[in-house]
């Protein structure tokens, strides 16, 4: 048979970096490939066992689990496998399943080891054992955008199935988009195909919206890569649309991954994601300071390593929700569940209390809101005994009155806005920091849009706010010192987060008020503020400049406190720091004070 013809052939040519070999050489490659079925769930091989050599999924999808049992990646078609046990000592340090019926093509050590010596282009592949600082990491730093390489292929909603299956079939591709008049209407994949179509002998002439996965969730182009792959590790997919406005512009898949190394944090929500007790996630979220040590180690700016590290109370957020339902039922009308403070603008560290709320739609009986009554309070146990221990201020959903129908909730901000008495301010400063974590996110879309267009028409609110906002000041001293904490545990030391972090956050959040910005996240909102004229670009440059050091100089303290076995938290004596970095974030706090001057005297546009 002419090589070129041979399937195994044709087959290597669309898989890196067997694409980039000679014709011989790649000959010669197929030739050594040995072909193995298994069956659904079949055991391919488990942790400890001698490795015969590299597989590689022809059809079908195979599921990775850790020593414990944990799934730490699906994967499909042109992956690889079993090479981190060939670049050690030859024994497998996963346990490989078949997650659907599946076509494994297995290269033999002995050739494995061969590509290695002759082939650069092989070695650069699969030998990782030197990566570059950060390298690992690269994942919380890539953007969406990054990896697509291309156009996305799409059909319409009026394709056959049969069509569908020939189009990815021509292209080798795994997943179709299912596109109309621009607007993205589904996915199918070769799963749906082989699980919904011939598992259930659906006529192959029907269209495809017959089997595919209608709204499927979606990333815009300036999401991190990180996110698309905590999002395949919770929800178990393997495609992921981007699209921005609701049009698509490209497709990621687990293969578009397969070149950049899994962030530890993706481990994390992968646990989450499948643990079944609060209990179990608590053993994956003690392990965060030793994950926030390894992101700050390796390079990474505040704002990755906060967003990476928010990322898991979030998963965990989810999980407890997906198991209190399935304890109490589901849930008897739509309901959404927020959180703020920190966790709400994707700013958490290595301290974090939980703030949360629930949304619940107006059809609600009193009986349904007993419901909620039982799912806040699991919710917020587990997420105690996960390390987010009780709000002090009991800002939390199993405190009834942040457990409310989306009336009660218009109520709360029309009167906060109306009357903004002390308590009103703190409640509306924590309250303009919400974010959608579960449940149905229109329930608060709306409310939040006419809450910032009533809160910002208000000017005595709106005063308020800023007067709110100058409370927490930066700890400058006389004579380019710094004004420590004066007495108690932590005397002599800065308070990071209230004297540090907090007074940005602050006045970011009355810029997001003045602008109608409804974005949450500190840096974020700094940002679109200069882009809406709200702060003029010289004042956001200065400002995003001093929270960035003092942001990054709280969370390289947190670092060196675990390093030192110690209980991260957010005082940093001075005596710490060298005379240039006390220098710097003296400068820092000036221009933070200096913002706060200019807004609090009526000239927050002009700082």
């Amino acid at each position: 048979m002419d090589r070129q013809q041979d399937p195994v052939c044709q087959f290597l040519v669309s898989v890196h970096p067997y694409d980039t070999l000679a014709p011989d050489e790649l000959g010669r490659v197929a030739d050594s490939f040995q072909t193995a079925r298994f069956p659904r769930g079949g055991e391919i091989y488990t942790v400890g066992q001698a490795l015969p050599g590299l597989f590689l999924i022809q059809t079908g999808s195979v599921e990775i689990r850790d020593q414990s049992g944990a799934q730490i990646s699906l994967l499909g078609p042109r992956n690889s496998f079993g090479e981190r046990g060939l670049m050690r000592d030859g024994v497998a340090v996963t346990s490989a399943f078949s997650a659907a019926d599946t076509t494994v093509l297995m290269l033999p050590v002995g050739e494995f080891r061969r590509l290695l010596e002759t082939q650069p282009s092989f070695a650069k592949f699969f030998d990782r054992s030197a990566p570059e600082r950060g390298k690992s990491l690269s994942l919380a730093t890539t953007q969406v955008s990054n990896l697509l390489t291309g156009p996305p292929i799409t059909c319409t909603p009026d394709t056959t199935i049969r069509d569908a299956a020939r189009q990815m079939r021509a292209r080798n591709i795994s997943s179709l988009a299912v596109v109309e008049d621009g607007k993205l209407r589904g996915i199918v994949t070769t799963t749906d195909l082989s699980h919904r179509a011939v598992a259930e002998a659906i006529d192959s002439a029907l269209p495809v919206t017959t089997i595919m996965t209608p709204k499927p969730i979606t990333l815009p182009p300036d999401a991190l890569a990180s996110d698309v792959l905590h999002i395949m590790h919770e929800r178990h997919i393997g495609h992921l649309p981007i699209a921005e406005d609701g049009r698509l512009v490209g497709m990621v898949t687990q293969t578009d991954l397969t070149r950049l190394q899994a962030v530890t944090s993706a481990q994390f929500v992968s646990e989450i994601a499948h643990a079944r007790t609060a209990a179990g996630m608590a053993r994956t979220t003690a392990q965060i300071p030793q994950l926030l040590v390894q992101l700050v180690g390796s390079g990474n700016r505040h704002e990755v390593v906060t967003r990476l590290i928010t990322d898991i109370a979030d998963a965990a957020t989810r999980r407890l929700l997906t198991l209190a339902e399935d304890k109490f039922g589901p849930p008897p009308v739509p309901y959404a569940w927020l959180a703020c403070g920190s966790q709400g603008r994707r700013e958490q560290t290595g301290v974090s209390d939980q703030d949360n709320c629930i949304i619940i739609d107006d059809r609600a009986t009193p009986d349904d809101m007993a419901y909620f009554a039982k799912l806040a309070e699991f919710v917020c146990d587990g997420l105690d005994t996960c390390g987010y221990v009780y709000c002090p201020g009991d800002m939390m959903a199993s405190n009834p009155r942040w457990c409310q129908p989306l009336r009660v909730w218009r109520d709360y901000f029309g009167t906060w806005i109306s009357k903004p008495n002390p308590e009103a301010q703190m409640l509306a400063s924590v309250m303009f920091d919400l974010r959608v974590i579960g449940g149905e996110s229109a329930l608060f879309d709306a409310l939040q849009r006419d809450t910032l267009g009533l809160a910002a028409e208000n000017s005595i609110f709106v005063a308020h706010m800023v007067s709110n906002s100058l409370k927490h000041t930066p700890p400058l001293g006389l004579l380019r010192g710094f004004a420590t904490i004066r007495s108690g545990e932590h005397k002599n030391h800065i308070d990071m987060k209230h004297n540090g972090v907090v007074p940005v956050t602050d006045l970011a959040r009355v810029y997001a008020l003045q602008g109608r910005i409804t974005a949450v996240n500190t840096r974020t909102r700094l940002e679109a503020a200069a882009k809406s004229n709200v702060l003029s670009k010289s004042g956001a440059s200065d400002l995003l400049d001093a929270y960035d050091l003092i942001a990054q100089t709280r969370l390289d303290h947190q670092a060196s406190q675990v390093r030192r076995d110690q209980k991260p938290d957010n005082y940093l004596s001075p005596t710490e720091m060298s005379d240039f970095e006390r220098s710097h974030l003296r400068d820092a706090f000036v221009a933070v004070k200096t913002l706060q001057s200019a807004i609090g005297h009526g000239r927050g546009m002009l700082g």
